[in-house]
């Protein structure tokens, strides 16, 4: 009885509900922008990293080695903390969806980029034969193909942002954990805390099962070829 008061309490919950729902709102718009940046960011960077001149591909490569190596936790409180020494000034919104945003292109570009390659070449001479332009070959034939491969992945990449929107509470975003703590703090009661990861677990399992299902899908594919 004294565990369920004191991390299941059912009034402490009611109380610290609207403010959980407002952060919970934060940080659904902050994941959903972060991962269409680096949807978008991460395919051109896949491009950029394949199909550019040498130098450029050369700093495509040193940017997605880079931060994929950095923790993310580092970079954001870099944004946050350390930009405005040079004049720059980001709200913790801006902050985070940079920091998002960027470890997610870097991750989302090399998604993209074994997707690419796992088509055959012979497609892309195909194409040529027929007088396809590069644009055209890439939109019409190898990249519909390429995002049937890479869609398991990339939605592990989706969860794996969504979750790591929670760090944005070191730089007092009002998101789901920081109103969840701050609720905590006025009810001296953890029971704010369980109810922001069960409202996580009820965001992120449905992209879960979806992963699951794109997986098995895509196996019974491989298995009918």
């Amino acid at each position: 009885m004294e565990l369920l008061q004191t991390f299941f309490n059912w009034s402490v919950f009611v109380d610290a509900l609207p403010l959980m729902l407002r952060g919970l709102g934060v940080t659904v718009m902050l994941g959903v922008v972060s991962i269409i940046l680096g949807l978008v960011g991460g395919l051109l960077l896949a491009m950029l990293r394949l199909y550019a001149y040498v130098p450029i591909r050369i700093a495509a490569r040193i940017y997605i080695d880079v931060m994929r190596s950095i923790p993310l936790l580092v970079l954001l409180v870099l944004i946050y903390y350390a930009l405005p020494f040079v004049g720059i000034r980001l709200s913790s919104f801006a902050a985070a969806t940079a920091a998002l945003s960027l470890v997610s292109c870097a991750y989302s570009a090399e998604i993209f980029r074994s997707g690419i390659e796992a088509i055959p070449r012979g497609q892309f001479e195909a194409a040529a034969s027929q007088g396809m332009s590069f644009f055209n070959t890439m939109r019409d034939i190898i990249l519909p193909q390429a995002m049937r491969i890479v869609m398991p992945p990339m939605t592990s990449n989706c969860i794996n942002v969504m979750k790591d929107t929670a760090l944005a509470s070191v730089v007092a975003m009002p998101d789901l954990l920081k109103q969840a703590t701050q609720a905590q703090a006025l009810s001296a009661n953890p029971t704010p805390l369980v109810g922001a990861a069960i409202m996580y677990l009820l965001l992120l399992l449905p992209l879960v099962q979806l992963v699951s299902w794109n997986e098995r899908r895509s196996g019974a594919g491989r298995k009918s070829a």
